[in-house]
This record gives C-alpha cells, structure tokens and sequence, in this order.
C-alpha cells in the first residue's frame, strides 16, 4: 500500500505537486467547475479543494483559469507508424497531451518478433509515456499470403499475456474469425480465459459476419467507415474506437450520426491507429482530433470524455487511468477552452513534462539491442527484369487487373485496363495511371517478389521503395520503369531499411530506417522536414496522394479490401487467394 499517498490524501503529508486555481473537467460526471489537483508520487491524492494539502515543499501550478483535463489516451496507434523510435515518439506525442498509448508494437513484431518487442517496451521505460501492450494475435499478419522476419503462434501469445503490461489480444480480423483460423481461435479464446479483452480489425463486416465477431468476444472495432458502421459497433454492444489519425480520418462521418440520435457515448473513443510523422509535428496528435470533434458540435466536456476515460473503460482500466481522481494515474493536462483548443501543459505520472507548449523532457537515445538492428537481409540484389510481368513472346496486348487507391484511404478497388506487350512483357501506361508496383522479400529466407499493377497515385516518372509495407515490411516498390525500382529497392537495402526517391537513373531523395528497417532515431521534427522533402519530390513526378508512402505501405495489407500486393504475389483480400493479374492475354 502506498502510505505516502494516503497520508497527502488525509491532509497529513504535504502533496509533491499542485494543480491551481483551474476548471476541472470532471470527465466522470461531465461537469466543470473550479478546482484543483493534488498528487503525490505519480498518483492523484486529492481533488477539488485541495488547499489542505499544499505545504512549503510542495510545487504549485497556478493553472490561471485554464481547464484541468485528464492526460490524453489513445487506445489504439501504432508509434511505428511516425518512423520514430520508441525514445524520440514520447516527445512528439506527450507535447499534444498523450500521457498513455495501447499498441500492440505489431510492425516491431513483424520483423523481430516478442523478442524485439520486449526490447522496444525496455528502451520505452525511460520515457514519462504509459504504454499498455496488446498482444499482436497473429504474425504475420497473413500467415498465408506473406514472408515476415518474426512469428507469432498461440504458445507465444500465451507467455506476451503473461506480462503485467499486456492487457489484451489486438486486431483480431474479422475475415479471419469467419474462416476460423486455429491459432486465432484458440489465441482468442486463451486470452477471454486470462480476463483480457479482444481488440477487433472489421472492415466491412456487416449482418452475419458482425455478429459472429461479437459473440465471439470482439468489444471494439478502429475500422468504421461509415456512419452506419458507427450505429452497427454500438447498438451491437462494441465500443466505438473513432478513428482520426494520418492514412484514414473518419470522426467526422463517424461522430455525426453518434451527436444526431443523441447516444449514450460512453463506450465511444477517438484513436488515431497511424500518425504520420508530418501531422504529428504540424497538427498535433489527438488534441487535432478534440478540435475537430469540437466542430461537429460535441460538448467540450464529452469530447474530454472520448480521449481519457472512455478510452480507460475500453480496456477496463478506468480506475487507474483516464480521470483527475484520488489513485488515478497522475496524468494532467492544463489547456485553453473549447473556442481555441490548445495544451499548455502536461504532467505525465506526477511529472511536469510540458510547459506553456514547450517540452522540458528529452530522452536520449537507445542503444539499441542487436535483435533491432541490420535486418534487412536480400538473397540477392534486384535487377529491373525481376520486376517484368511477362507473357507470351507473340502477344501484343494483355488485360489485366490494376489495383486503384482510393485518394482519401488506402484502401484498394479494382479495374480492368488493357495494356501493350512488348517482347514478352506487360507495360505500364501513364495515360491510364497504370504504374508497376512489386514487393520483395528482405529477410533473406526465400527471394520472393510480387508483382502487380496499381493506380491511383498518378505517378508520371521515376519510382519510389520503401521497408515499410504493412503487416511484413519488405520492400515494396512502384515505379514507371523497371531499371529506376531496381535502383530503388537495392538502395533501401544498403541503408538497412528506409524510403527512396530515384528519377532517370539517380536517387533523389532518402531517408534511413536503420532500427529495423522501421525507425529513426532523429527528433520528430528532423524527421518530419526530411519526410516533406521526400514527399515534395514525390509531388513533383506527378502524384497528387499528400503522404504517399504511408499510402503505399498500406499496398501490402492483405487484410483491408479489395487487393494487395506481397512477396507472395497479387491478392484477392475479399476471396483471400492469390490471383494472376494478367485476365487475358491478346495476340
């Protein structure tokens, strides 16, 4: 028991640290009214009016009138997905007001496995961030249709969940439910024994397939698109995660329908699932997304709600986390009203880590274990006829697939194009956006490459590559020309992972990945400046998608609708199966 507290509770020892003369958001009553905070250690010891509990010692936060709000949670992001390393992604993130991530570290997964997840969560240590591990239910993620460095299976889910931090089983897909994978089942179906809860991943799972995902234990959901998706997930007993993050924004779809027919919102949150290392540096994290939520017409104290308590009662975890009460988490954010939303200053865990927007808490960076570093391992360097999609030697035209991104959302549909053959080999046509795009294996096990057809990205010269490629983060590649995605894919490997830029033969742009192949160890803003600059020369060959790589690492999902491409090749996500992208071949 924690005496210390207990005593600056009952007025007996004098608090560590005092919240002032603030408007408390009280977010378990939806009130706010005129209070302060009183913590001793990283917990809260009292509220309201805490004058008792101020003595000599004591440091004292005049709040001048600002609102005191719970920390910010996001109970659902990837911080892989900013390219920072776990060190340098606090920073970024608690100068918004995000004191507490849940994350299942599944890309670190991917490549390295539990062990390198453990290593990532004990660099993480040394920052003021809480982060809550959601076991990764299933590595890779399509077991079938792709090559990853690490591997899950239920036996090492088992011993994830034994962690104190592991608080449940992540992205549990629905297709896969419904196929009834036998690692997933019997994963999920441990996890429910051990009292943790299933996180789901449900596009467009709707009647039937909805419910068969609720019943079998699914209690929240990141992929509603639509406001009717929002309507399903509650009334269906989910809690609603209100996505807002960098490759899919919904809370403005989402959230309407949820303030029209005057809901019971307590079982609605906001995440940001991915944040782009740009949006994380010029809009913020989810302080961006309470400002948007403001907007729609939510009450300030409601939106409060949506990203601290309800995200805590989302995983059960409401009475340590996610509101100003006595045993709470000391996690404290002093912001403006909800005209000019803005966090002035964040306490994380008792401590003052943010003041008047600026941040007082650096932490240096990791050395990093050998399990997180040079992983990207080719069989052998490509060449541009690796990337040919070929047919017969007589054929002059060939219809084929393509694969189009939708320009708001990574999500892929599909059309029919008819394309020239020229000695053999299929070629892209910029008239009709058609590029090349492949991904190639690069943990050095088989040498696999995809190949297929993509469009929407209306690039109009040159290629780009990249070791971020969701869920198996090899190589991908796209590009009008098979010699510049050669020159792409090699150079990526010779940096140990990063992103590239070739045009005519020369590379343009890059930035390195050496943690692996994922992440950087620079700042968030250095980083952000040379990630503009990669997507400005991007821009300038043709393409109108404003953060292209993050679009194209979605490309290999083989979990979001229609079509993917991986090492394996090009696949039908809807019928889960491996297709030939070339329909018909003319003579």
């Amino acid at each position: 028991m924690n005496s210390k507290l207990f005593q600056v509770a009952k007025g007996e020892t004098p608090a560590d640290l005092a919240v002032v003369n603030g408007l408390l958001v009280n977010v378990y009553t939806g009130e706010i009214y005129p209070g302060g905070v009183a913590v001793a250690g990283d917990t809260i010891a009292a509220v309201g009016d805490i004058a008792y509990a101020i003595g000599p010692e004591t440091k004292v936060i005049d709040a001048l009138g600002q609102y005191i709000t719970p920390g910010f949670i996001d109970g659902h992001i990837h911080p892989e997905s900013t390219s920072l390393s776990i060190r340098p992604f606090p920073e970024i993130v608690l100068k918004h007001g995000t004191t507490v991530v849940f994350t299942d570290l599944h890309e670190v997964g991917v490549v390295g496995g539990l062990e390198a997840i453990e290593a990532v969560l004990d660099e993480a240590k040394a920052t003021d961030l809480a982060i809550y591990f959601v076991v990764p239910s299933h590595v890779p993620f399509s077991p079938y249709f792709e090559t990853s460095g690490g591997h899950f299976d239920t036996e090492i889910i088992k011993r994830a969940l034994a962690r104190p931090d592991a608080v449940g089983l992540s992205e549990c897909v629905g297709p896969y439910i419904a196929m009834g994978f036998p690692d997933l089942m019997a994963s999920m179906e441990y996890t429910l024994s051990q009292g943790k809860s299933l996180q789901g991943h449900l596009p467009e799972m709707h009647g039937p397939l909805f419910n068969l995902c609720a019943a079998a234990g699914v209690t929240t959901d990141h992929e509603a698109l639509s406001g009717d998706d929002a309507l399903l997930r509650l009334r269906g007993g989910m809690h609603l995660m209100m996505r807002e993050g960098s490759a899919a924004r919904s809370l403005k779809d989402l959230l309407k329908p949820v303030l029209e027919s005057k809901l019971d919102t307590s079982r609605v949150s906001i995440v940001t699932d991915d944040l782009h290392t740009v949006d994380a540096v010029e809009r913020g994290h989810l302080d961006d997304a309470v400002r948007t939520a403001l907007a729609q017409g939510a009450g300030f104290a409601q939106v409060i709600q949506f990203v601290t308590l309800n995200a805590a009662r989302a995983f059960g975890l409401d009475n340590r986390i996610g509101g100003l009460a006595p045993g709470r988490r000391a996690d404290i954010n002093l912001t403006t009203g909800p005209e000019d939303f803005r966090v002035k200053t964040v306490i994380a865990g008792g401590k003052l880590v943010v003041e008047d927007e600026q941040t007082i808490a650096h932490y240096a960076p990791a050395q990093h274990k050998s399990i997180l570093l040079n992983t990207v391992t080719l069989k052998k360097p490509v060449a541009p006829e690796d990337f040919e999609v070929r047919v017969s030697q007589e054929a002059t035209k060939a219809r084929v697939l393509v694969m189009d991104t939708l320009p708001w959302i990574p999500i892929t549909t599909g059309r029919e194009v008819t394309l020239k053959a020229e000695g053999g080999v299929v070629q892209c046509d910029l008239d009709q956006d058609v590029l090349y795009i492949a991904q190639v294996e690069r943990y050095g096990i088989n040498g696999n490459i995809g190949k297929a057809f993509m469009g929407g990205f209306n690039l109009k010269a040159g290629a780009i590559a990249s070791s971020v490629g969701h869920d198996n983060h090899n190589i991908i590649v796209m590009g009008t020309n098979h010699a510049d995605m050669a020159l792409a894919v090699n150079r990526v490997a010779e940096l140990q992972g990063g992103q590239v830029v070739v045009k005519d033969g020369t590379v343009t742009g890059e930035i390195a990945y050496p943690v692996l192949g994922l992440l950087t160890d620079l700042s968030a803003e250095e980083a952000a400046e040379q990630k503009k600059a990669l997507n400005a020369l991007i821009h300038e060959m043709g393409s109108g998608i404003p953060i292209p790589f993050m679009f194209l690492s979605f490309i290999s999902l083989a979990a979001i609708p229609e079509f993917a491409v991986t090492d394996h090749g090009f696949i039908d996500v809807l019928n889960q199966k491996i297709v030939d992208p070339v329909l018909e071949v003319i003579v």
